[in-house]
């Protein structure tokens, strides 16, 4: 089988030679699609016995190779493109057929498609070894503009420097070639008659290679890295690129029935100033610009052509092929260096980093309020880790962009997702986390690269490290350390059961969540190490090593390939400390700890005795598998990818801080080396409650009208946070609670406030403690550290009382607040009076409506905080539930009565967002409690009420409906109020509160659509179970194969393996609870047989059960098979995308080594006399379906000897005269035997070849018809062949000779007589 993950094979030690510079001239068509292309690479052999180069090459025409300006020759070259596809009428089961065809460009690196030979008179000769000869042709290849400004001719210099110097003759290797039709490489938007879009087209480059190869020949991999000269001609403006001439030049060499811009045939037939496409004259005119990697050195117009032109760059840097991008399209310009503060740019003065930003027609203003911070984040990053390694940065929006973003040097290709207005709020810090990572990806990652797989957590964790650097520095401390607390609790969900971040590296081509995971672990593993390395030896900490790493690489002293080995050494230096034990427990193993905290106070010794625990994560054994990660788990199993080895015990230092009775924090150090670690911490202070002593002072100050005051007051602490609402009225008002006195004096007798576990936040852990709950109160009114206070949310009888305050005190985090309103949605329960839900309507109405009354005043979204909580308290009310798991009427009334009467007329900012939040928590409210059936009440029950109920039911659902209804007037950001429209109707017609019509999703998924909008349609019909709908599955499968974007295909394939995870775990989210909950039916369950119980466990928990139970329901199915290979037939897929088929073919079905042969039944065939001695034999539409009757008894005769030659004297009878109203005569055995084969005889059509025919029967097959003429001899000359034949599949015409024997009249009589043709 073979597998997606080989050994890594590095190309630079085995390939014999080194590529220094190349030059590439590109001139492409951009209607057509199709590119010409020139290519000279500078190489340096490491032998003279150098005899061939080879080279990654794809989807070409080669039509010049040229070596030293001397022509040679390759080996065949066969394009992995035309070789994706079975010569015959294949399917699903010959998967492994295909597979090996594509053999080698599913090795990791991929094996080279050309492969050049040297001339044989060609000689290497070796020269004196000289350090600067790489130097002095690389610099040669400069051009003058490109040596001065900004140091480029010392990086060219440095690029120029190869491990081994340049010790034979240099060769030059020319290649010019064509693609007639780019399937892969490139993508193109816009150009397909009746796309609406501004027409571009941008290159689509991967960290996987394969790409860059497909627009030139190189060596696609990202340790051969060189400088690289660059030219791109195309059209001057959109008009000119409509423009076609009529010449033969420009037809497509392919023939006038390729597909062309998904149209048959190809634009002859009309004249260049109709082909407009739709497009007005102004848009006709927009100039089309180049954005390119590396600095423009040239933009000229073609002598030849006024209609093209020629934009040139120049990459002094050393890259590698998968970092060459470029973009194509009339964008407009953003001059993002405006937005640098002026003493920022004082201080940098020439060093500035220009930062371009380049959009299509109309989005501006949307570039400029996404791409804001920028600026400031490139000034940040050079001067904390150094310069900039490229003379700029540029950033270009495209549609269709498969990923968010796309790395390439100095450009990064992004898409125009995530571009949004002024006045939307909600994606401000996703989208600015995003293209501050693609800057930091600059650094390490474009300039700096993993020299192996197994090294990628190296660059991926940096490049997120200092993306979260600049974050704090953007949005403070508390937003900082919140994001690291949340991203820790991620990865202790995920972090089961899988390899390390060592071993994850190679598994990135396996799945796109091994690289998510990376993703966020990674960072978060840099992040304690900061925090250890700056406690330990009082450094900087990482952002130091990190500097040091990239001076390294500017200097020559690193390779511009970092190692785990070289970035671990380096930290132990500067960090002064050894790290061994570090990387052994985070990076080479995985999973993470779990604490169990158990703690004493001995008055005695006056010492808190402390007890910690470690266990690992129980989920290892039991986990149900999930269907998002199902095809990932399968995956794995079948390339046998383990768990990596689970660390027995970590080790190091945590940092215990205990605020003992006077509030005073004393932190302690304390080292864990074993699974169970007690030791005691002393004690500082008198055991004294002071804090609640002044509290009780307070309190009766208050209720004695007298002004408290601290002046000679022995108690120092002082109330910071959550001290609000503390008058009499206000208790009553807001029903809060208060301690009681047997919890005041418990609280008195402690000797601590609250012990805080792993304070400087150094592990990745979780920590549970058995702290009381006033503790945890204490701890989440006083301690400023917004980490903390998540994690001191903790049920106590109070947590209610406490949880509003918390919401409620504007000096919190928001974060904090958010999470209080979610808490409190737990604490609204019947047995506590719905206190929770009193508490957060409450809120919400202090808040956000008018005073006294329930009516929501109009949005107010200036203050980003109060943003949060607004969305925030809706979303925990639509989670109430009572004790029948339904949510009470009061909930669903309060979400539909602030959807409804939403006042948005006075608000600056967008409210689509907001009113997304409300539409979900109404849906889910409903989804809770279906509405009654009106048939189904019975008599006894309040009509009245339910009556009520479904008028309510149905005017929620208009409610939500009215404002799909809007959203196809009044778009809104990403059709937001569609998509949510249709996840409410999922989560309804899942809990059969309403029918299940596909119809209402259908309609989102026809071509026009959006393209979130039709995924989300899709990815909601595959929720609902329409899987197994014939005429849905056909349409998913169709728009899989043959959709022209890159995005949806891509979606489309992750829906797809989502819906096998889905239906491989039994998943059945159209239960038949809720079918019956809807029509008033009943459900008998049955108890189910033990082997029943067991299949159905091994099917959630196991990859073979799941994979077993998939097989056994949807591998019969036709219409899958059929759809699935039509997909991996389509010629609209790319290479990556086939691949991911074939492996969902190998896991449904078995590979069969067949070919199904189709024959066409034979026809009858006509002859009519046309005179003159001449006869038309023609085929008819008459279908012959039985075979000729039996022949005649036959006698076997031996082979004839081989007697001396004969002279025989024949005699012929004369030609019988034609007869229509005799029997035809029978055919000739020869004959009869061809026609029940099915097969057609050559000579037996020709009336002058039926005695050879007849002859070559009876040497073959040694019978001898009875009624044929008795030649047992063959004649001494062979027939003469007649002038015509007649062809296969129309008519012919024929000369009859007037010297025809016997059998060949009677062979025409039985031919004109209807029968076969033999």
């Amino acid at each position: 089988m073979v597998g997606l993950i080989d050994v890594p094979n590095p190309q630079a030690p085995g390939a014999g030679f080194s590529i220094i510079h190349q030059k590439v001239e590109l001139d492409i068509d951009l209607l057509r699609r199709s590119l010409t292309g020139k290519t000279e690479l500078s190489i340096f052999p490491h032998s003279k016995d150098l005899r061939v180069i080879r080279l990654n090459c794809r989807q070409f025409e080669i039509k010049l190779l040229s070596v030293n300006g001397k022509s040679t020759s390759s080996a065949p070259y066969i394009d992995p493109y035309k070789n994706a596809t079975l010569p015959w009428d294949a399917g699903v089961h010959q998967h492994h057929m295909l597979r090996r065809k594509l053999e080698g460009q599913l090795k990791d690196p991929p094996e080279e498609e050309l492969v050049v030979n040297l001339p044989k008179n060609f000689r290497i000769e070796e020269q004196e070894p000289d350090p600067s000869e790489g130097l002095d042709v690389a610099v040669a290849n400069i051009p003058h503009s490109k040596k001065e400004p900004n140091g480029n001719l010392a990086d060219a210099s440095q690029s120029a420097r190869t491990e081994q110097p340049a010790r034979f003759t240099p060769i030059t290797l020319r290649i010019e070639y064509v693609i007639h039709r780019i399937r892969d490489g490139m993508h193109f938007v816009g150009w397909e008659d009746g796309d609406l879009r501004y027409p571009h087209a941008y290159s689509r480059n991967s960290i996987l290679p394969g790409d860059a190869c497909c627009l030139f020949p190189c060596v696609d991999d990202r340790t051969s890295r060189s400088t690289w000269e660059i030219s791109i001609k195309c059209a001057r403006s959109i008009g000119d690129a409509l423009r076609v001439t009529q010449s033969k030049e420009s037809l497509p060499v392919n023939g006038a029935a390729a597909h062309i811009n998904g149209r048959n045939g190809t634009h002859g037939g009309l004249r260049a100033e109709e082909q407009h496409f739709g497009f007005s004259e102004e848009d006709q005119a927009l100039d089309l610009v180049v954005v390119c990697t590396g600095d423009m050195t040239d933009e000229m117009v073609d002598p030849l052509d006024p209609t093209k032109k020629t934009t040139s760059f120049y990459s002094s840097a050393v890259l590698a092929a998968q970092h060459i991008g470029f973009a194509i399209g009339p964008f407009e310009h953003v001059d993002l260096a405006e937005f640098r503060e002026s003493d920022e740019d004082d201080k940098l003065g020439q060093n500035a980093v220009p930062v371009h930003g380049f959009c299509l027609p109309g989005r501006v203003d949307e570039t400029k309020n996404t791409c804001l911070p920028l600026a400031k984040a490139v000034d940040f990053f050079s001067l904390t880790y150094g310069s900039y390694p490229f003379p700029n940065y540029k950033l270009c929006f495209v549609d269709d962009l498969p990923c968010d973003i796309v790395d390439t040097s100095s450009l990064s290709i992004c898409s125009s997702r995530l571009l949004f207005p002024e006045d939307i709020i909600e994606p401000l810090d996703q989208v600015s986390r995003q293209l501050v990572h693609a800057l930091a990806s600059q650094w390490m990652g474009i300039d700096i690269v993993p020299k192996e797989a197994v090294d990628t957590w190296v660059v991926v964790g940096i490049a997120y490290f200092m993306t979260d650097v600049f974050i704090k520095k953007l949005s403070g401390n508390n937003e900082y350390r919140f994001r690291q607390k949340v991203a820790s609790g991620r990865v202790l969900e995920l972090d089961v059961a899988r390899p390390s971040l060592y071993d994850t590296g190679p598994l990135t081509c396996l799945d796109p969540s091994e690289l998510e995971f990376m993703a966020l672990k990674a960072p978060l593993v840099l992040f304690i190490l900061d925090r250890r390395l700056t406690k330990t030896s009082g450094s900087s900490g990482l952002s130091r090593i990190i500097s040091r790493v990239l001076l390294n690489a500017r200097v020559g002293d690193l390779p511009n390939a970092i190692t785990t080995a070289y970035f671990t050494k380096t930290c132990e230096k500067l960090g002064h400390a050894k790290l061994d034990v570090f990387f052994t427990q985070w990076i080479f193993n995985s999973g993470c700890p779990e604490f169990r905290v158990s703690q004493r106070f001995n008055k005695k010794k006056l010492v808190v005795e402390m007890m910690i625990t470690q266990t690992h994560r129980s989920e290892l054994t039991d986990r149900n598998l999930d269907k998002n990660t199902f095809m990932r788990d399968v995956k794995e199993e079948l390339r046998s990818v383990y768990a990596g080895p689970l660390q027995p015990v970590f080790t190091g230092p945590m940092t215990i801080r205990i605020h003992e009775a006077d509030g005073t924090p004393y932190e302690h150090i304390i080292e864990i080396k074993e699974g169970n670690t007690k030791f005691d911490i002393p004690y500082n202070t008198k055991y004294k409650r002071l804090k609640r002593s002044r509290r009780q002072k307070e309190r009766s100050a208050l209720a004695g009208g007298i002004e408290f005051s601290a002046e000679g007051n022995d108690d120092v602490l002082i109330y910071c946070l959550g001290d609000i609402l503390q008058s009499d009225e206000d208790v009553k008002e807001w029903r809060l609670s208060d301690w009681s006195k047997d919890d005041e004096d418990k609280m008195n007798q402690e000797s601590y406030e609250w012990i805080r576990m792993d304070a400087d936040f150094e592990w990745i852990c979780k920590i549970t403690m058995n702290m009381p709950g006033y503790m945890y109160t204490s701890q989440l009114q006083q301690d400023r550290d917004s980490v903390q206070h998540m994690a001191s949310q903790r049920e106590s009888p109070l947590i209610s009382s406490i949880l509003l305050r918390t919401l409620l005190d504007r000096r919190y985090f928001h974060g904090i607040r958010t999470a209080a309103a979610a808490a409190l949605a737990k604490n609204a329960k019947d047995e506590l009076n719905w206190i929770g839900l009193f508490h957060l309507e409450k809120a919400f109405q202090e808040f956000f409506c008018f005073t006294d009354s329930p009516m929501t005043r109009s949005n107010d979204f200036s203050d980003r905080t109060a943003y949060y909580i607004q969305c925030a308290i809706p979303r925990a009310i639509a989670k109430v539930r009572d004790n029948h798991g339904r949510a009470p009427m009061r909930v669903r009334k309060f979400l539909f009565e602030k959807l409804k009467f939403n006042d948005n007329s006075n608000n600056e900012y967008s409210d689509c967002h907001y009113i997304a939040v409300l539409m979900n928590g109404l849906a889910d409210a409903l989804s809770s409690k279906p509405a009654p059936i009106p048939h189904l009440l019975d008599e006894d029950m309040n009509l009245d009420d339910d009556g009520e109920d479904v008028r309510f039911h149905d005017a929620c659902l208009d409610e939500i409906d009215r404002y799909r209804r809007l959203d196809e007037w009044i778009p809104s950001y990403h059709n937001i109020l569609s998509t949510t429209a249709l996840d409410c109707k999922l989560s309804l017609i899942k809990a059969g509160a309403i029918p299940n019509n596909p119809v209402d999703f259908l309609q989102y998924t026809r071509d026009g659509t959006s393209d979130i909008l039709r995924l989300k349609a899709f990815c909601n019909l595959m929720e609902l179970g329409s899987f197994k709908n014939e005429a849905i599955l056909r349409w998913f499968l169709f728009v899989l194969g043959t959709d022209p974007s890159p995005y949806v295909r891509q979606h489309m394939l992750r829906l797809l393996f989502k819906a096998m995870g889905f239906i491989a775990i039994g998943e059945n989210s159209n239960s038949a609870a809720a079918t019956a909950a809807h029509s008033g039916g009943l459900i008998i369950e049955q108890e189910s047989s033990t082997e029943g119980r067991q299949a159905d466990l091994a099917r959630k928990q196991t990859v073979v059960g799941a994979l077993q139970a998939l097989k056994d329901e949807i591998g019969t199915n036709d219409i899958l098979k059929r759809g699935l290979w039509s997909a991996v037939s389509s010629p609209a897929i790319t290479l990556r995308e086939l691949v991911e088929l074939l492996d969902l073919c190998e896991l449904l079905y078995a590979p069969e080594s067949s070919m199904i042969v189709v024959l066409k039944y034979p026809r009858y065939w006509k002859c009519a006399k046309v005179g003159k001695a001449t006869l038309r034999f023609s085929q008819t539409s008459r279908i012959r379906t039985r075979p000729l009757p039996a022949r005649p008894i036959a006698v076997s005769l031996p082979p004839p000897p081989h007697p001396p030659p004969l002279k025989l004297k024949l005699q012929l009878p004369p030609p019988p005269q034609p007869n229509q109203g005799k029997p035809p005569l029978r055919r000739s055995d020869s004959s009869s035997n061809s026609s029940h084969h099915g097969r057609s005889s050559n000579s037996s059509s020709n009336p002058r070849s039926s005695n050879s025919s007849s002859n070559n029967t009876t040497s073959n097959s040694g019978f001898i018809s009875t009624k044929t003429p008795a030649f047992t001899r063959p004649l001494l000359k062979p027939p003469k062949k007649p002038s015509t034949s007649s062809g296969s599949g129309g008519a012919s015409t024929m000369s009859a000779v007037s010297s025809s024997t016997s059998s060949n009249s009677a062979s025409q009589q039985a031919i004109g007589a209807g029968g076969s043709k033999p």
